[in-house]
């Protein structure tokens, strides 16, 4: 095949049932399958994202190794399959770290962005110099932090009372979602490391990293 007609090829069909930006973007990009993905691959591919080194790579793959494992069910059975074969990408949604419309909203059910609910992202935001000292929207992690309690306050406004009591461990399931984000592909340092709104979108929009993080995985 030639270098055109693999440039040409179509990328790989993420599946619906895969609720995760990042992994959407990782299956689309080829660099994991998007059915079974054996958790030794996909947590290396994970931490090579992530750009670190040494003991702090090691921590950060423990901690990758740890939530591929639960990602498909927490029962003694589902912990032995994930150890054995893998994390099933395919068979995220309604798994234990779905929590069913009180995250962020961006992508639906049925894997359609909405447009309205990166909107709503910028507004929790503020304005960051980048490095090229060009200035964009970002959300540092106590902006983000405040995102993700207003999501959690959302769900629970349009529930009965019971709701926040049933649903109280949600808070911390998102402690892996967009803090995640800004550890992987935020920009800056210390607090005044931040998350692109813009790079944000194009992950969920496009299902592709930025130049940088691909460059990672493809090291």
């Amino acid at each position: 095949m030639s270098d055109t007609a693999a440039s040409e090829a179509p990328a790989p069909q993420v599946s619906p049932d895969n609720p995760c930006p990042f992994l959407r973007a990782l299956v689309a990009g080829g660099y994991v399958g998007g059915h079974v993905v054996p958790l030794p691959k996909l947590t290396e591919t994970i931490d090579r994202a992530t750009g670190k080194t040494g003991l702090a790579a090691l921590n950060a793959g423990a901690k990758i190794f740890m939530v591929a494992q639960m990602a498909n069910g927490i029962g003694p059975f589902s912990q032995i399959r994930s150890l054995l074969q893998g994390a099933i990408l395919d068979e995220l949604r309604n798994g234990p770290l779905d929590k069913h419309g009180a995250g962020s909203r961006i992508l639906d059910q049925h894997a359609v962005v909405h447009e309205d609910e990166i909107a709503r992202l910028g507004t929790f935001g503020s304005d960051y110099k980048a490095p090229d000292g060009s200035v964009e929207r970002g959300l540092s992690a106590a902006e983000i932090k405040i995102f993700m309690a207003a999501n959690f306050q959302r769900a629970k406004d349009e529930h009965p009372p019971s709701y926040g009591i049933l649903h109280c461990y949600y808070p911390l399931l998102m402690l892996g979602e967009w803090p995640v984000l800004l550890d992987i592909m935020g920009k800056g340092e210390g607090k005044d490391r931040y998350l692109s709104v813009a790079e944000a979108r194009t992950l969920f929009v496009e299902e592709r990293f930025p130049d940088r993080i691909v460059a990672l995985l493809n090291g």
